[in-house]
């Protein structure tokens, strides 16, 4: 009778789960590898003022279908939240400014707007009016954001908007990161039409007058966006397991053996690395040496966030909107605050619930921008930092009552200039290797909806590649003894 054919994956954050769940809907086996104690990845909660606070990311992408049918899928529906009333700003030129409207991404589409908003001096507001003048810049082949959107707009645009925003997904820095990769909305603009601030107008009309006239754009889950890993991995059950690290990656007569680090090894069909860029880097030497070479190229950056509960009384005023980006010239550390118990209504009344009497708000604060050297400060001197910047921008005259800090040590790659045609060399050559493939966040997109998106098109063409009349066994194969628990 023919064998089910058995997938490794390796790697048991969202794109490593998500495409062990696609497998086994495709009528494969699966095992996940896990290095950390937990599965999960950059996607985790732990408890402040008594409830569960996402300590990675907190949100998806809701105008994405992937992560809400997903959320679907799991029988999560009921527990899918969207963000209140208020929003975002920036602290631009010592103030807290509202974010200009008709912004995609940072990119004004109303020179009226951008004026309005102050978040920009006179002279650099004047400096992107002249975009609407000039003639077009011609862009061939990919360029940084800075370079294309800076002769455009001019650098304050580049710098107090795009780059902030920019921050909160990449960590990184406009003046190397590829505006194919990072801004593929204005892509297609640069290389089409005259004016930028005009192309980012009328794209922003074609969805509608208001910003909301699409629907929210973005979820969350009540308990935390970690609940999506949580039910993936509880779905997977024993299939999924932690403290196990791949050393190295055999190719076999019929298949592929995986070697454990602590001696173990795993005969397999197939092998998904949904790990990070240098660890699939090095299980990929030996058998797809071109894909390593371009995975060993990608940088990574590092972030911390401190997540804190104060009570309300701890600062002059009201709270109001959801929080506010900091450029980098402004002379604070943290790079973005969000006021998580504004900005998710289920907190809020969650914290209230769990502290009668006590009148919290949580603050989240992130810090971290690729090359700044932030990350080497002590904790210590991170907590210190972030609350000094609270003082400056908010009044903030109270300690914190209870405060958690969460470093992700390399933990955001960067797509720099050609990183599309990296990630297609890469996958070409892993692509050549029949049972062997690759996913995750340096691929399709870091956020989540581009992670199960990857995750789900690699899952169902790796499937679709193993014949189901395998010959290999998960405790041995056609050519060896039963290898399992065995160092070969």
């Amino acid at each position: 009778m023919p064998e089910v054919p058995h997938v490794v994956v390796v790697g048991g954050g969202v794109s490593g789960l998500t495409a062990a769940h696609r497998l086994t809907g495709l009528g494969t086996t699966v095992t996940v590898l896990e290095s950390t104690r937990s599965p999960g990845g950059k996607l985790s909660a732990s408890a402040l003022a008594g409830v569960p606070v996402d300590a990675g990311a907190e949100a998806v992408l809701a105008r994405r279908p992937e992560a809400l049918e997903l959320f679907a899928e799991l029988g999560l529906s009921d527990r899918i939240v969207h963000p209140g009333r208020g929003a975002a700003a920036v602290y631009s030129r010592g103030r807290v400014r509202p974010l200009p409207k008709g912004q995609l991404m940072g990119v004004p589409g109303s020179l009226r707007e951008l004026a309005r908003s102050g978040v920009l001096s006179w002279p650099g507001t004047l400096r992107a009016g002249l975009d609407l003048v000039w003639p077009r810049t011609p862009v061939r082949g990919d360029v940084p954001v800075a370079a294309y959107v800076g002769a455009r707009m001019g650098a304050e645009v580049v710098d107090r908007l795009v780059e902030p925003l920019l921050g909160g997904v990449y960590a990184g820095r406009a003046d190397r990161l590829s505006l194919e990769s990072t801004l593929p909305q204005i892509a297609p603009m640069a290389r089409r039409d005259r004016s930028l601030m005009r192309a980012v107008h009328t794209s922003l009309r074609g969805r509608g007058a208001s910003p909301t006239a699409a629907g929210p754009v973005f979820a969350s889950l009540r308990g935390g966006v970690a609940t999506l890993t949580d039910r993936l991995a509880e779905r997977l059950g024993e299939d999924v397991r932690t403290g196990a690290r791949a050393r190295s990656v055999e190719r076999r007569p019929q298949g592929w053996r995986v070697h454990l680090e602590d001696g173990e090894a795993l005969d397999c069909d197939g092998v998904l690395l949904a790990c990070p860029a240098p660890e699939a880097a090095r299980l990929l030497a030996d058998h797809a040496p071109e894909a390593a070479a371009g995975l060993r190229g990608v940088d990574y950056a590092s972030m911390a966030l401190l997540t804190f509960a104060f009570p309300a009384s701890a600062f002059p005023e009201p709270l109001t909107g959801t929080g506010f980006l900091v450029p980098a010239g402004e002379g604070l550390t943290i790079k973005a605050a969000t006021y998580a118990t504004n900005k998710w209504p289920w907190l809020a009344e969650e914290i209230a619930a769990a502290n009668p009497g006590d009148d919290l708000v949580v603050v989240r604060c992130s810090i971290g921008r690729a090359g700044d050297g932030a990350l080497e400060r002590s904790d210590e001197e991170l907590t210190a930092a972030a609350l000094a910047d609270l003082t400056t921008v908010t009044g903030r005259a109270a300690p914190p009552v209870q405060t958690r800090l969460t470093r992700w040590n390399h933990g955001l790659p960067q797509y720099a200039v050609g990183h599309a045609d990296r990630v297609e060399r890469v996958r070409s050559a892993v692509h050549g290797q029949r049972g062997l493939g690759v996913c995750g966040a340096v691929y399709g997109g870091v956020g989540i909806p581009a992670c199960i998106a990857d995750a789900g098109r690699e899952a169902a063409r790796l499937a679709g590649t193993l014949q189901t009349n395998s010959h290999t066994h998960r405790g041995g194969d056609a050519d060896g003894p039963n290898q399992q628990g065995v160092n070969p």
